[in-house]
């Protein structure tokens, strides 16, 4: 499942979901590569 996820203050990444971690935060991975960061809130399709 692709996740978009937020690092810093204005640079996201999107990427294969792995995991979410105990304090809220969700990890991604895009290629070999693994980031973390805060997930961006979803909006409900109308």
């Amino acid at each position: 499942m692709l996740t978009t996820i937020v690092i810093g203050s204005c640079v996201s990444v999107q990427g294969i979901f792995v995991k979410r971690l105990a304090n809220g935060m969700v990890t991604v991975r895009v290629d070999r590569l693994l980031y973390t960061g805060r997930p961006i809130n979803r909006t409900p399709l109308a």
